[in-house]
C-alpha cells in the first residue's frame, strides 16, 4: 500500500484544492496545521485491496502557521530581527572548522543584540528625549500639545521635574520590551514547542538531520532573557545618564552622586552579564536539548527590571535647579551602536571568506558573503526604522521647526545617505533591465525553436520570451545585494564619520563650502528625511491594511514562508519558525504511517513545500528514509536555498539526500522565477531533474486548447501531463512488486 503526502507551497491553499475533492476530512492535526484526506479515503488502511494500483492521497496544510489571524500583521515590526536571524544560516559550508563556525554564530548573535538595543534606544529617543525632555521642557511646544501640559515646568506639577518626566516617559520603551518578551514567549509555545522524533545522529550527515535542529528551546530561552534584560538596561541607562551627569557637577549633592555612580556600575555589570549570556552558548543540534536554564532565564530579566526601578527612584528624586536643555546624549548612543555594527559586519566578512576559501562552492551567493551582506542590511533596516520614527515624531512635535533641537545628528546623516543609496540601486536596476531586455531577445529564438512548425505569432513569442527572461532575474539577486551592501557600507561609514567629526547636520556642515556641495547636502538631507518618513508611513499603512484585509495578510504570509523557515538562532524576537512545527509534523506522519502499515510513501512538495519535504526526510531514520520517495516541483531547493544557505543545502547535502531516499524526481519550468533544477552532482546516482516542462502547454490554438493556454510560471504544475507521467514513474520505482527502471539521464541546461 502506498501513500502520497502532498505539501503545498508559499501562500497556502485549501485541502479541497490539493486533493481535488470538495469533501475532505481532517485525519490528524489541529486548526493551525493538519493532514486531510478525501472523505472516501478515511478508512483506506482497512481496504488495502482498493488501493493496490493507486496511492492514498493526503494533504498537509500548514498555511495558518504563517498567514492566519490578523495579529500576525504586527510581525512586520520584527523584520530587522528576522533578517539578522537569516544571516546566521547563510554561512558557507565548513569542514573540520568547528571553532570558526562557532565564532561566526557568535558574531551574528552579537549583531542581533545590537539591533535590540537600537530598537529600544529609538523608543527612548522618541519618548524620553523628544517628548519628555525637549517638547515638555519647552513652553511653546508643550502649549501646542495639551496632553504634555502637566509635564511642563510652567505647570508647577509634581511630574514637571526633568527626572520624573523621564521616568514617566520610560513606560513606553519598557512596555515595548515587555511586548517583545511576551510575543517571543507566546509564539514559542504556539509554534516551536513541538518535540521532534528522537533519532540518533548519523555520522557525516547534514545538520538538518540532527535530532536537535528543529528544537531550540534552551537557546531561545537564554537569548530571550538576555535581550529582554538588554532592553530594560537600555531604558535604565537613558534615565540614569542625564540625572547622574547633573549630580556630578561641581557642588552637586554628594549622596546622589554616590548613588548615581553605584547604579552606573550596576548597569555596567548587568550589560556584561547580558553579553556573557549571548556569547556563552550557541545552538546544540546533535542532541535534543530539553534542559532549561531556569535560574538564568528568570533572574536576568527580573534583575534588570529591579535595577530599572531603582534608577527610576533615583532619577525621580527632587533636584532644585535642574532644567532640560538641548537634547539627551543620543549621538553617542547611536554612534556607538553604528560603529559596533560596522565592526561586527567587517569581522563577519573575514570569517565567512575564510570558510568559503577553504571549501569553495561556485554556486554560493556572493562567494560565501551572503550572511555578512544580509546582516548589514538588517542593521541598515533597523537604522532606517529608528531614524524614520524619530524624524517623524520630531516634525510632528515641532510644528515650527525651530523650538526643538530635534533628533540626534547621526540619524539625520543616516537619512541623508538614503538618496545616494537609491541612486546606486536604481543604476543596478537599470543595468538589470537592459540585461533582461537583451536576454528576452535571445530567448525569442529559443521559443521559436521549441515550437518549430507551428504558425508564427510574434506577440505570443515575445511574451513567452519576456517571462523566461524575467524568471532569470532571481539568479541576478546576488548582484543587486552586493551593490546595495557596498553602497550602504561606504555611505553609512561616511555618515558616521561626518556626524562625529562635525557634530552638525549635513547642510550645516556644508555651510560655507562650494555652492554645489552645500546645495547637494541640503537637498539630500531634505529628500532623505522625506523618504524615511514616507517609508515609515507606508510600513505602518501596510501593517494596518494587513490587519483588516485577509488577502494582504496572505501576502505578508508569503514573505514569512521564506523568512521564517529557519529556527531563531540569532535573535529571539524574530517571527517564529514555522518549520519547528511543520517538520516534526511531517516526520511523525511519515514514520508512524510506514511503520504501522509497512507501506511506502511519496512526499510531494511544491515550492516551499519541497523544502519542508526535504527537511522532514532528513529527520527520518535510514530504514524509513529508504521507503520514501521525493517528488518536487517548482522547488527552490538549489536555486535559492542551495545558493544562499550552502552549509545546509549545498551540493554535498542534496547529493546525500538523493542517495538516501528511495528515489527523487524534480520538475521545473524556464518561466518559473522560484523553482529550478536541484543539480545533483555527477556520480550521485541517476538524474533527478526532468528536462524543463513546456510553458505554455500549447503555443497556439489547438483542438485540445481552443483558447490560448496561459503561461503558468510557478503555479499549477499538476496541469501539465508530464506531472502525472512522472508521478506514475516514481510510484512504479517505489513499489517493490513493480521495480520500474530508473529513467535515463537527461541533460539539463538553464540560462544563468
Amino acid at each position: 500500500m502506498d501513500l502520497e503526502l502532498l505539501v503545498h507551497g508559499v501562500g497556502g491553499t485549501t485541502p479541497e484544492k490539493m486533493l481535488d475533492d470538495a469533501r475532505t476530512v481532517r485525519v490528524t492535526g489541529d486548526d493551525t496545521a493538519a493532514v486531510f484526506r478525501r472523505a472516501e479515503d478515511v478508512d483506506a488502511e482497512a481496504r488495502p485491496g482498493d488501493y493496490r494500483d493507486r496511492p492514498v492521497p493526503e494533504a498537509y496544510v500548514w498555511c495558518n502557521l504563517t498567514s492566519g489571524n490578523a495579529s500576525r500583521a504586527l510581525w512586520l515590526l520584527l523584520v530587522p530581527f528576522m533578517v539578522v536571524n537569516l544571516a546566521h544560516w547563510m554561512r558557507p559550508a565548513a569542514q573540520d572548522r568547528p571553532r570558526t563556525v562557532r565564532f561566526y554564530g557568535l558574531l551574528v548573535r552579537l549583531a542581533g543584540l545590537t539591533l535590540t538595543v537600537l530598537l529600544v534606544a529609538a523608543a527612548c529617543e522618541v519618548a524620553l528625549d523628544l517628548a519628555a525632555w525637549q517638547c515638555a521642557g519647552t513652553a511653546a511646544c508643550a502649549a501646542r500639545h495639551s496632553w504634555l501640559g502637566f509635564l511642563s515646568p510652567g505647570s508647577g506639577g509634581w511630574w514637571s521635574a526633568p527626572g520624573r518626566r523621564l521616568v514617566l516617559a520610560a513606560l513606553v520603551p519598557t512596555a515595548l520590551t515587555g511586548l517583545l518578551w511576551y510575543l517571543s514567549h507566546r509564539t514559542w509555545s504556539a509554534y516551536e514547542s513541538t518535540r521532534p522524533m528522537a533519532v540518533d545522529p548519523e555520522p557525516g550527515h547534514t545538520s538538518l538531520g540532527s535530532p536537535g535542529f528543529w528544537y531550540g528551546r534552551r537557546l531561545v530561552a537564554r537569548l530571550r532573557a538576555a535581550h529582554t534584560a538588554a532592553g530594560l538596561l537600555t531604558v535604565a541607562a537613558a534615565i540614569l545618564a542625564p540625572a547622574a551627569s547633573f549630580d556630578r557637577r561641581t557642588g552637586g549633592p554628594a549622596v546622589l552622586d554616590t548613588v548615581g555612580r553605584l547604579l552606573t556600575g550596576a548597569l555596567v555589570v548587568g550589560a556584561a552579564a547580558v553579553v556573557w549570556v549571548v556569547c556563552r552558548r550557541g545552538r546544540s543540534e546533535n542532541l535534543l536539548d530539553q534542559e532549561l536554564d531556569r535560574r538564568l532565564v528568570r533572574r536576568l530579566p527580573l534583575g534588570a527590571l529591579a535595577l530599572l526601578v531603582l534608577v527610576a527612584l533615583y532619577a525621580g528624586w527632587s533636584r532644585p535647579g535642574w532644567h532640560s536643555v538641548g537634547r539627551l546624549a543620543g549621538d553617542a548612543t547611536f554612534g556607538g551602536l553604528a560603529l559596533a555594527q560596522g565592526v561586527l559586519v567587517i569581522v563577519l566578512c573575514v570569517v565567512a571568506h575564510d570558510l568559503h576559501r577553504r571549501l569553495p562552492d561556485r554556486r554560493a551567493a556572493m562567494r560565501g558573503l551572503g550572511g555578512p551582506a544580509v546582516a548589514l542590511l538588517a542593521c541598515a533596516l533597523g537604522g532606517v526604522i529608528s531614524g524614520g520614527v524619530a524624524q517623524r515624531v520630531s516634525d510632528w512635535l515641532d510644528g515650527t521647526g525651530t523650538s526643538l533641537a530635534g533628533p540626534p545628528v547621526l540619524l539625520t546623516w543616516q537619512a541623508s545617505v538614503i538618496p545616494p543609496v537609491l541612486v546606486v540601486l536604481l543604476g543596478a536596476v537599470a543595468w538589470l533591465s537592459w540585461r533582461t531586455s537583451r536576454l528576452g531577445r535571445i530567448e525569442r529564438a529559443a521559443v521559436d525553436l521549441d515550437h518549430r512548425g507551428e504558425p508564427e505569432d510574434t506577440a505570443r513569442t515575445r511574451r513567452i520570451a519576456r517571462v523566461r527572461a524575467m524568471a532569470v532575474l532571481t539568479d541576478r539577486a546576488p548582484l543587486v545585494v552586493t551593490v546595495l551592501c557596498a553602497a550602504t557600507l561606504v555611505l553609512g561609514a561616511g555618515a558616521l564619520v561626518g556626524a562625529l567629526a562635525t557634530g552638525r547636520t549635513p547642510d550645516a556642515a556644508a555651510d560655507g563650502t562650494y555652492a554645489l556641495v552645500h546645495g547637494t547636502a541640503e537637498a539630500s538631507q531634505a529628500l532623505g528625511s522625506w523618504l524615511v518618513g514616507l517609508g515609515f508611513i507606508l510600513f505602518v499603512t501596510w501593517g494596518r491594511r494587513a490587519y483588516k484585509d485577509a488577502s494582504a495578510r496572505r501576502t505578508i504570509g508569503i514573505l514569512w514562508d521564506v523568512g521564517t523557515f529557519w529556527p531563531r538562532a540569532a535573535h529571539p524576537f524574530a517571527p517564529p519558525c514555522y518549520a519547528e512545527r511543520a517538520v516534526p509534523d511531517l516526520t511523525w506522519r511519515m514514520d508512524t504511517w510506514t511503520r504501522r502499515t509497512g507501506g511506502r510513501l511519496v512526499i510531494s512538495g511544491h515550492s516551499q513545500g519541497s523544502v519542508l519535504a526535504a527537511a522532514a526526510a532528513w529527520q527520518l531514520t535510514p530504514s524509513v528514509r529508504r521507503r520514501v520517495a521525493l517528488l518536487t516541483y517548482g522547488s527552490p531547493l538549489e536555486r535559492l536555498y542551495g545558493r544562499w544557505f550552502p552549509a545546509h543545502f549545498g551540493p554535498a547535502e542534496l547529493g546525500s539526500l538523493h542517495r538516501e531516499v528511495a528515489c527523487w524526481h524534480n520538475l521545473y519550468r524556464l518561466t518559473d522565477p522560484i523553482g529550478g533544477p536541484v543539480r545533483i552532482p555527477d556520480g550521485d546516482g541517476p538524474e533527478v531533474d526532468h528536462t524543463p516542462l513546456k510553458d505554455p502547454l500549447a503555443y497556439g490554438r489547438t483542438p485540445g486548447h481552443p483558447l490560448p493556454a496561459p503561461i503558468l510560471g510557478h503555479s499549477d504544475y499538476q496541469a501539465d501531463p508530464v506531472f502525472a507521467e512522472e508521478r506514475e514513474r516514481l510510484l512504479a520505482r517505489l513499489r517493490p512488486e513493480l521495480p520500474g527502471q530508473r529513467p535515463a539521464a537527461q541533460p539539463v541546461d538553464r540560462a544563468e
